[in-house]
């Protein structure tokens, strides 16, 4: 196998072969994101990939999950993706999944029948970050893409039969805007019903450009009370009917929070709660990770 700099992928995919198709990511511009600042972003020859896919199939028994990298590998052209998931089939007929991480514009270009044709061919989720529902907060971030495109851009993934698993980060409206940030959040997951949601909580190192607005004074982190009465504030606002995965249980978050929508809403709600005010109930700051 054939990496090159950093690799990165969803914490679902932590047992998957990892794969890049696309080394960067396209945009590239999100404010908060330092993944793939040290990369400039092109998409890998078809047969390196092919050739990679070939050099696991001989170093491994057993692949039951497989992940396209890098960061929005779904900006392939669909020809190519079919090629490679093809081949994915022949190598690893015991391959249950392969995932791939796809930004709204990526979705929005393919289009249902493109991505039910993906579908087909074995693909079975598709990771987005849409990181917040607030239309100020996407344009503050430089997210790319506005809350109503990224709502239709999950539709369309569920509508071709593929998951949408889509993720949010807490804090990144700062301490002014995080009413919003919550509120509009829930609705657009409301709007979107994603088969799964994960709920990061803002971490930020020095390459992320929204690092020197903080420096600056510009930006004003929320503190670890606030993300806590910003999760309760999108909990009550999320009003989804077909079962949604909720999981707020990253390394980065303050507190963990596992349940499916809407059945465990108001447990999940309960546990917030009991926390509020209570900054020793929640992971010390030396604990989180990216």
């Amino acid at each position: 196998m054939r990496y090159e700099g950093n690799i990165f992928r969803p914490p679902s995919e932590a047992y998957s072969l990892i794969v890049q198709a696309t080394i960067g990511c396209a945009h590239n511009d999100c404010t908060f994101c330092s993944m793939f600042k040290d990369k400039k972003f092109r998409i890998r020859k078809l047969e390196e990939v092919l050739e990679d896919l070939a050099t696991a199939r001989r170093a491994y028994k057993r692949i039951d999950r497989i992940f396209l990298a890098d960061g929005d590998a779904l900006v392939l052209k669909e020809d190519d993706l079919r090629t490679i998931l093809v081949k994915i089939r022949e190598l690893f007929p015991e391959c249950e999944r392969v995932g791939i991480y796809g930004s709204p514009q990526d979705v929005l270009r393919k289009g249902v029948e493109s991505l039910a044709r993906l579908k087909d061919e074995g693909l079975g989720i598709v990771y987005i970050g849409a990181e917040s529902g607030s239309d100020t907060v996407l344009t503050a971030i430089k997210k790319g893409a506005t809350a109503a495109q990224i709502t239709e851009a999950i539709q369309i993934i569920e509508s071709a039969g593929i998951a949408a698993s889509v993720t949010f980060i807490s804090g990144l409206a700062g301490a002014d805007g995080w009413e919003d940030h919550a509120t509009k959040t829930g609705e657009l997951i409301t709007a979107a019903s994603p088969s799964f949601v994960g709920l990061l909580t803002l971490m930020v190192e020095p390459m992320a450009p929204i690092y020197q607005e903080i420096q600056d004074g510009r930006f004003k982190l929320l503190s670890p009370l606030g993300v806590v009465d910003e999760t309760l504030c999108l909990l009550e606002n999320i009003h989804v009917e077909k079962s949604c995965v909720f999981r707020s249980n990253h390394a980065s978050n303050y507190l963990s929070l596992r349940g499916t929508l809407p059945s465990d809403k108001m447990r999940m709600i309960t546990e917030l709660k009991a926390v509020q005010g209570r900054r020793d109930l929640l992971k010390n700051e030396y604990f989180r990770a990216l």
